[in-house]
């Protein structure tokens, strides 16, 4: 399959490692300017190899792709898909593989629902250099569905076959936005506190105090859900909350949010989880002081690191 991957990140090199060592014409797509990478080495729980791979900086000359896989950050979506324009052909499909809550939504609004699929990535990678990605944990498979009916059914299923086979644990689920769904509650909880407290999830789960804010993030979120009308696989806050603890966090202890990472370069992706909640209350009338508390602390700390860089 001939596979274009937007974001060489983390989640990105790891989707253009295990596709290349796959034997598929996988692209990565840099940021303009950016030095090729032309090797990845990949070590972590899903085994070690070293590849070489294919990036680019530019897409003049670039032959249709298959499958757009659109790993950037969420702040960085529309510049992506505008970017992609000049390839997207008829017979190209749009895999969102991002955190947070719009992605989907905008890529849909600029290429049709037709066209998009849509992704659950609940594996931690990180970059320990430009040529090196560590798959830290996973918490489950990469879940691939098609919220819309109007997308090929069996070309989703043909991607999630591409994509397991390659060596990256995935499944079809026709209820991904569910699923996707879950993720966003697991991280709005997790990943602010995480970045804001520089500490890793089994560290906020063992600690009671930040057991309570996490607690009512998630009420929050259920509040604004139910007005939305947004379903879930869970009938309320405190069924999810039980499945936060017993088994969402066990087998991701260890780990640190890329929010950690990101809130020290002055750029997080909060609006599109804790903010997206702030916004959908908003709309829903509903009060979510908790998630706005705690995007308001996000955004100072980072203010404060970008003062620090610039200083």
């Amino acid at each position: 399959m001939r596979v274009l991957i937007v974001g060489v990140g983390a989640i990105g090199s790891a989707f253009l490692a295990f596709l290349t060592k796959a034997g598929h014409q996988a692209l990565g797509l840099l940021r303009e300017g950016r030095e090729r990478i032309e090797k990845l080495k990949v070590e972590g729980i899903w085994g070690s190899f070293s590849v070489p791979v294919k990036t680019t900086d530019r897409l003049e000359g670039i032959p249709s792709p298959e499958l757009v896989i659109i790993s950037v950050k969420s702040f960085d979506t529309e510049e992506a898909l505008l970017r992609i324009r000049p390839v997207v052909s008829e017979r190209t499909h749009i895999l969102i593989a991002q955190n947070g809550y719009g992605n989907y939504e905008a890529a849909s609004e600029v290429y049709g629902e037709e066209k998009v699929i849509l992704s659950r990535i609940i594996f931690g990678a990180r970059k320990r250099s430009r040529e090196e990605v560590f798959i830290t944990v996973s918490a489950d498979d990469v879940v691939i569905g098609n919220p819309s009916p109007r997308v090929d059914a069996d070309f989703v299923k043909k991607v999630v076959e591409v994509i397991g086979a390659s060596g990256i644990p995935t499944r079809y689920e026709r209820e991904v936005y569910k699923f996707l769904w879950d993720k966003i509650i697991y991280n709005s909880a997790l990943n602010p506190l995480g970045a804001l407290l520089e500490v890793n999830y089994g560290t906020l789960a063992s600690d009671p105090s930040t057991c309570r804010v996490m607690d009512e993030i998630i009420v929050e979120i259920f509040r604004v859900l139910e007005a939305k009308g947004i379903e879930t696989f869970w009938k309320d806050a405190q069924e999810y909350i039980k499945h936060f603890y017993t088994k969402l966090v066990p087998p991701t202890r260890e780990h640190y949010p890329s929010m950690l990472e990101d809130i020290r370069r002055g750029k997080t992706e909060i609006d599109s989880l804790n903010g997206a909640v702030l916004k959908l209350g908003k709309e829903a009338g509903i009060d979510t002081p908790v998630n706005g508390t705690v995007v308001n602390l996000v955004k100072a700390k980072e203010r404060l690191y970008s003062e620090r860089v610039s200083s």
